[in-house]
């Protein structure tokens, strides 16, 4: 339950606000806020109390006490002291940035000190599989099942571009035959964004083999908990001798790039991603090579057409 926050700007401190903001955030988990954004939340607020600790030499500090230079030097020490990496530096200085910017707009403080900050998201490229690295790990035999199960799960998300917890809740009601052909047909569980996705054969073929109900709202796949599937996505990937930094996410990754190397275009990937923005989906466009490949050779029948092939050039003096 939410506690009464002291509204004497002398009296309230960075940390309690930011305990307020957490558990307005945690009472909004399963409806429109995921667990594990909570997790990183809390260890947002972690980093700033250990700051206070190691740096400042105290336990807290009161909002009015606040400058911009705290944050910047927040931000040095995350990097120098705790070893992040740029995107989690900017999620953490955000995190803080956002809690003091809902502190003023509460009037819990009489301006901004963190206005003007801004640090670039500096996010790394996502890693993907390429066709050939997917049919790789396709074609390789396990002689766990555990493994080879946790290899058809992620080739199940890389030809469907569903996420972990999508798989995990995915239930016979929500898998349609329209017209002879087999759709899965839902929300995204982390924004409830409809989503519709074709069954393609591969994952028909999953589907088939692995199934355990028919039942209408019970779950297909028997999931094993997120931590220990990705523990053995990472050993298949190892395994298939690919040494690519490759995550379960690698795989709705790889199917969005599929997707728009084969042409499909970005919004309809968009659509089968069910994502509530098309900016999320063009963190998945990477332009390839086999793209810009495909797309020049499109243009070069299309030019041939209309210049001809092999036409020679006039050129000034000549005879």
């Amino acid at each position: 339950m939410l506690t009464q926050v002291n509204h004497t700007e002398t009296g309230v401190t960075l940390l309690e606000v930011y305990d307020q903001d957490n558990e307005r955030f945690r009472l909004r988990i399963g409806k429109d806020r995921a667990e594990a954004s909570y997790t990183k939340l809390l260890q947002s607020r972690h980093y700033v109390a250990q700051y206070l600790h190691d740096c400042c030499h105290r336990e807290d500090i009161a909002l009015a006490e606040l400058r911009p230079h705290f944050i910047q030097d927040f931000c040095a020490w995350l990097s120098a002291e705790r070893k992040l990496r740029g995107g989690t530096i900017w999620l953490t200085c955000q995190h803080l940035k956002g809690v003091v910017t809902r502190s003023y707009q509460r009037g819990l403080m009489s301006s901004n000190p963190f206005f003007q900050f801004y640090i670039p998201k500096n996010i790394r490229p996502r890693e993907y599989l390429t066709e050939q690295e997917l049919l790789t790990v396709m074609n390789h035999r396990f002689d766990r099942h555990e493994l080879a199960f946790a290899r058809d799960i992620f080739v199940f998300a890389a030809f469907t571009g569903l996420a972990y917890i999508d798989i995990k809740e995915l239930t016979a009601e929500q898998v349609r035959n329209i017209n002879g052909e087999y759709w899965i047909i839902s929300r995204r569980h982390k924004t409830k964004v409809p989503f519709q996705v074709k069954m393609l054969a591969v994952p028909q073929q999953i589907l088939a083999h692995y199934a355990h109900s028919d039942i209408a709202r019970v779950p297909l796949f028997n999931m094993p908990k997120y931590r220990t599937l990705a523990k053995q996505v990472k050993q298949v990937i190892s395994m298939c001798g690919i040494s690519k930094t490759i995550t379960m996410h690698c795989a709705r990754h790889t199917f969005a790039i599929m997707a728009l190397n084969h042409g499909v275009p970005i919004e309809s990937v968009s659509r089968l991603l069910g994502h509530s923005n098309i900016k999320t989906t063009q963190i998945y466009a990477k332009i390839t090579m086999q793209k810009l490949g495909n797309d020049m050779t499109e243009l070069e029948h299309q030019l041939e057409k209309t210049y001809g092939i092999g036409r020679a050039l006039t050129y000034a003096n000549e005879p």
